[in-house]
Formats: structure tokens, C-alpha cells, sequence
């Protein structure tokens, strides 16, 4: 698989939706993820990031304008001891409590698929990164419509053991802008990671589509002690 350059996949498609990245940095030291939200109604564009403990969640900026909460205010973020989960709904919450009850991953989410908003039936995208004793591995799902047809749900789950420095991969909800809005095809995209969180955070935040650019999530783990950095942008501030 080719390594893509993350700035030319956003900056040429106006609506990758909701996005998932996680890998490694260059120097092999920091377990890497990113979430990102994108909109193009009021109700979506209404939203920011906003810490909640060891994760995040989503909030309305102005509650006064919150039409529908129920896909659009939910926990991204979730750390459950040493396993980090990122996600683009309330199934973060599902992959939680099936993992504390010593589900895997992939058991925890049987029991959701995409989600009720046809035509759309947006994928749900999620991730778990697992760092233990120096050791880092992660995995990515997607739980998607059978080509827009919401009688058949398709669900992929892709592990990454000892992933190698300075690599990650990217999951996105849309292929691209449309109406219906067309769901994401393929494996997740491998793409390079940096060692410096600032200039990668910049990066991902001015590569995004101006207009329908909500926030931003980033955060680098310290593999060896756990020790982690977060960096939250909101284009609503």
C-alpha cells in the first residue's frame, strides 16, 4: 500500500465527514490518534470539543440553536485503564462497557451498526489503541450499509500489531460531498505521522475544508510511561 500524504486526502475532498486517525510517530516513541468533525448543517456546525475526564465529548456552542442531540452529542473520547477509544458516535461508550466486561473489540460492537439516517446511513468508524508494557498495537472497524441499502450491515475490523514508526491510517465516513452522501470504501488509507503534535495538529486543521470544519482532536501517548499530551481546536470559540 502506497503511504498517502494526509494533507492532499483532505484538502481534495470538501466532505470526508468524520475522521479517524491513529499510528505511530516518527520516531517510534508516541502512540498517535486524531478525530475530527466536519458539517454541513446548522445542527452539525453547532459543536465543540471539550474535555471530560481522561476523553472528550461533544458539546452544542450555542445550546439555544441544538435542534436533534441524539448523533451529535456523544463521547469521541474514552480511555478504559490502558486502552484508548476513539469513535465517531455513542458506540464509544458500547465499546466501553463490552471491554470492561472483557469483550473484544470487535464482540463489543455486534451489537450497533451504522447509523439511522437514511439515505445517508452514515458509517460508524471506531478505534481502540492498546499500549502495555512498552508494547502498542491498535485497530480500526467500520459498520457500514450494504451500498446504501440499510437491510444488510457490512462490519471490517482492521488490526495493526506493532505498528512501525512514523505510520498510521486514516478512516473517514464519506468518500466525498453528495447527496446521498456515499460511505467510505476500502481499508483505512496508510499516511505518514510525525514526531511534533503541534505542527501535525496544524497541519490536519488547516488541510480541512474551511467551510465545514468543526474541531479537532489530537493527542500523542508516551509508549513507555503513558504519559500523554491533547491538543482540542473548535472553529466555534
Amino acid at each position: 500500500m502506497n503511504m498517502l500524504k494526509i494533507e492532499n486526502e483532505l484538502r481534495n475532498n470538501s466532505y470526508p465527514g468524520r475522521g479517524i486517525i491513529i499510528g505511530k510517530s516518527a520516531d517510534g516513541t508516541k502512540a498517535v490518534t486524531a478525530y475530527f468533525i466536519m458539517g454541513r448543517s446548522e445542527n452539525s456546525r453547532n459543536r465543540i470539543f471539550v474535555e471530560d475526564g481522561e476523553g472528550i465529548r461533544t458539546q452544542a456552542f450555542d445550546p439555544s440553536k441544538l435542534t436533534d442531540p441524539s448523533l451529535i452529542i456523544y463521547a469521541p473520547v474514552r480511555v478504559l485503564g490502558n486502552k484508548t477509544i476513539v469513535t465517531n458516535g455513542d458506540q464509544t461508550d458500547t465499546i466501553y462497557e463490552g471491554m470492561d466486561k472483557q469483550l473484544t473489540f470487535e464482540q463489543s460492537l455486534r451489537c450497533r451498526e451504522f447509523e439511522p439516517d437514511g439515505p445517508n446511513y452514515t458509517p460508524r468508524i471506531s478505534g481502540i489503541m492498546h499500549i502495555e508494557n512498552g508494547s502498542y498495537n491498535y485497530a480500526m472497524s467500520i459498520l457500514k450499509s450494504n451500498n446504501g441499502s440499510p437491510d444488510s450491515c457490512h462490519r471490517y475490523t482492521f488490526a495493526y500489531e506493532n505498528p512501525a514508526a512514523g505510520e498510521g491510517h486514516f478512516i473517514h465516513t464519506y468518500q466525498c460531498d453528495g447527496n446521498p452522501l456515499p460511505s467510505f470504501e476500502g481499508e483505512p488509507k496508510l499516511i505518514g505521522i510525525p514526531d511534533d503534535m503541534e505542527a501535525f495538529t496544524d497541519l490536519l486543521w488547516n488541510s480541512l475544508n474551511e467551510d465545514n470544519k468543526v474541531s479537532l482532536f489530537v493527542r500523542y501517548i508516551d509508549i513507555a510511561t503513558g504519559a500523554y499530551e491533547t491538543k482540542i481546536i473548535n472553529k466555534n470559540q
